[in-house]
């Protein structure tokens, strides 16, 4: 009998998003057939309210009841370890935690970690307005002692649109505007850069971006493999881009 976790994805945040997770999950694991990979329950929701228009109040529809919904519509059906690829969904971690049971992989926490490991102690976030705004990074790398490095509200701004006007538009991503937030994160201090928006994920796997990225996303399929009992390829033991 195998050993592995049936993995629970609660997805559709954005959708293709998801489905880039999943291709991840896929391409971490060291396996020679079929049978070697993990197991995966997929929901993918795109229905779910949007988690930034809540958290910034522009909406007054919250998101949690649905993930919860999900969430335990997936522990029912055998889930043993829950991965969420949207960063900022995180925001309700600790409520999604109390109502699921079962254990969520924290994608947050975990990049956080990844980075102290390395022996980061400057990290630049790009993310949305929500996750920004709610401090998720900021108090996750404060903790570790690791100095968070912001945009200004001006190069925020091309961050947002970068993720809705371009990805979740599904637009060819502006790289001149990709570039320009990341030359003022290196010009404040920031060694390694969170993509730490599942949309700037995608602009990783389709551009070449150069050393010092770190992927939010990445980090969550790396643990989801972990977690869940597969074989994780050695490539993918550090994930800070060279």
């Amino acid at each position: 009998m195998s050993e592995k976790k049936l993995l629970g994805v609660l997805g559709g945040m954005g959708p293709i998003a998801t489905a880039y997770f999943m291709e991840l999950v896929i391409r971490m694991t060291d396996a020679i057939r079929d049978q070697e990979h993990l197991d995966m329950l997929v929901y993918s929701v795109p229905s779910v309210p949007d988690r930034t228009g809540f958290i910034l109040g522009k909406s007054a529809e919250s998101p949690l009841p649905e993930m919860i919904r999900i969430g335990r519509a997936l522990a029912q059906q055998g889930a043993e370890r829950i991965a969420i690829p949207c960063v900022t969904a995180h925001y309700f971690y600790r409520e999604l935690e109390e109502n699921i049971p079962v254990p969520i992989i924290n994608g947050l926490t975990q990049t956080v970690e990844h980075l102290k490991e390395k022996g980061i102690e400057q990290a630049g976030i790009m993310a949305t307005d929500g996750t920004i705004t709610a401090g998720l990074f900021r108090d996750a790398l404060l903790t570790r002692g690791i100095r968070p490095v912001v945009p200004s509200p001006e190069r925020q701004k091309d961050v947002m649109s970068l993720i809705y006007d371009d990805i979740k538009a599904n637009r060819p991503p502006r790289m001149e505007v990709f570039g320009r937030v990341r030359e003022e994160l290196v010009s404040e201090g920031a060694q390694t850069i969170i993509l730490g928006c599942t949309e700037l994920s995608l602009i990783k796997r389709d551009f070449p971006l150069g050393p010092g990225f770190l992927d939010t996303m990445e980090v969550l399929a790396q643990r989801a493999v972990l977690e869940c009992g597969g074989k994780l390829k050695e490539e993918y033991r550090d994930l800070i881009s060279k």
